[in-house]
């Protein structure tokens, strides 16, 4: 999330109802039984980037652990900039005790600071038998382990309208090639490949590092991720080249560019699975699958079906994720209660609640199957646990926010400039390396 990442969080965002936006604006609180448990009395507060159904959601998550401990919770929407809503709040004496943090680099920013609380052992030692070695990874900041990564998303997902392939005679692509030459042919049949969600500058960020991912491999990519590796490489100004295939074809950009860039994330599910369909398939996250379920009532597997983002110039298929973790902040009113809930989250009772509610996917190997709700988003868990240590993070997740998770600034707005006039490839890799060496500060 975050940007979604995710989310800003593109996961975040992500599976979010477009008229469920206006809960965002209040805390919501859960209520504690009326009986004991060891925290009865306690209030613990919890902030986060979710709003319409993925707010929903954790909720029910927040009530099974005010059942098992007394505890009452109260969740507090931070919006997409994490990183400034907190630093206010710490300032203003008002720290959450626990927040849902959508990027690798605004939890490095936090422990950096010296805001988060290492993991307790019983919560390290839960996750050190059921998430695969990576995870544990991108929650560790200079040897310290901080972040519990909860809520996964698989951000290799491409999904599609099954009545729009049938009657343009396509199956499912194998290649990106083939998926554009699918996407042609669908266009000729009368409706546009790919619904692109240009208005959220992360989702063209996803774009960019699937395509990548494929074509220039796993090393590459981590030594990107970390400006080990500059910008203006030119297995950069490939993927790009790659990408700027799509971007300047009308057959495959529903409307055009022009329109592209008005269209957020949720409007680009509604463009292939709402009530007027304007493309065929539209390029996201699992949690494009929650959005197309729940608001406009398609069955997984019948009415909405997705494909592996596909293999690139003859390279693995990419599977990227996104994720939110959990962290506690040391300057919370009662941070212990925090941690307690810190411990729920890293077990599998909690996420199974989640994955019972649709919308999720954990990257706990614990979890059982049998308690996601249907067969697209089991399949889905299951790819994402079976990538083990090949998967790798979202991208400008990873990067600081001012280069990869602000609106209007750096990596966001320069593919969005890039998909209005892909022309010049290797003139957007130059300002995305000045953009990155500045935020990096190397």
């Amino acid at each position: 999330m975050g940007r979604p990442s995710r989310t800003t969080r593109r996961t975040a965002a992500a599976a979010s109802a477009a008229l469920a936006l206006a809960l965002g604006a209040t805390a919501c609180g859960g209520t504690g039984p009326a009986g004991g448990g060891e925290l009865s009395g306690q209030t613990v507060t919890v902030a986060g980037v979710w709003t319409g159904s993925e707010q929903k959601n954790f909720k029910k998550v927040l009530d099974a652990f005010t059942e098992k401990t007394g505890a009452k919770t109260v969740f507090v929407p931070s919006g997409d900039n994490v990183s400034t809503f907190v630093g206010s709040k710490i300032e203003g004496g008002n720290a959450p005790d626990l927040v849902m943090v959508p990027q690798v680099g605004v939890l490095q920013q936090f422990a950096k600071k010296g805001w988060l609380q290492p993991l307790s052992d019983q919560a390290a030692q839960t996750a050190g038998s059921t998430l695969s070695p990576v995870w544990r990874n991108y929650g560790t900041v200079d040897g310290t382990y901080y972040g519990l990564y909860f809520k996964a998303a698989h951000k290799s997902t491409v999904w599609y309208a099954p009545e729009a392939f049938t009657q343009a005679g396509v199956n499912e692509p194998k290649s990106y090639t083939d998926m554009l030459k699918a996407g042609r042919t669908l266009a000729d049949s009368g409706r546009p490949a790919f619904a692109i969600a240009g208005e959220d500058g992360w989702t063209l960020t996803d774009w960019f590092e699937n395509i990548y991912l494929s074509q220039a491999g796993p090393e590459k990519y981590d030594q990107l991720a970390q400006h080990k590796l500059k910008w203006t490489d030119d297995s950069v100004v490939r993927a790009l080249t790659t990408l700027g295939e799509l971007f300047k074809d009308k057959q495959l950009v529903a409307g055009g560019a022009q329109t592209a860039l008005g269209t957020d994330f949720p409007s680009s599910v509604a463009q292939v699975f709402g009530p007027e369909p304007k493309a065929g398939m539209v390029y996201e996250g699992d949690f494009v699958g929650g959005v197309a379920k729940d608001q406009f009532g398609k069955k997984l597997g019948t009415d909405a079906k997705f494909f592996p983002f596909p293999s690139v110039d003859g390279g693995r298929a990419p599977v990227v994720s996104g994720g939110d973790a959990a962290v506690v902040l040391k300057d919370g009113k009662n941070s212990k209660a925090g941690m307690k809930l810190l411990e729920f989250l890293a077990g599998s009772e909690a996420a199974e609640v989640w994955a019972g509610a649709g919308g999720f996917l954990s990257p706990n190997n614990e979890v059982d199957l049998a308690s996601y709700g249907d067969d697209i988003t089991r399949s889905t868990a299951n790819s994402l646990i079976a990538a083990g240590d090949s998967i790798r993070f979202d991208m400008s997740d990873q990067a600081p926010a001012a280069f990869g998770g602000t609106k209007g600034a750096g990596e966001w707005k320069l593919l969005q400039d890039f998909l209005r006039d892909p022309s010049t490839p290797q003139g957007t890799a130059a300002q995305l390396e000045a953009e990155a060496a500045k935020a990096y500060g190397n």
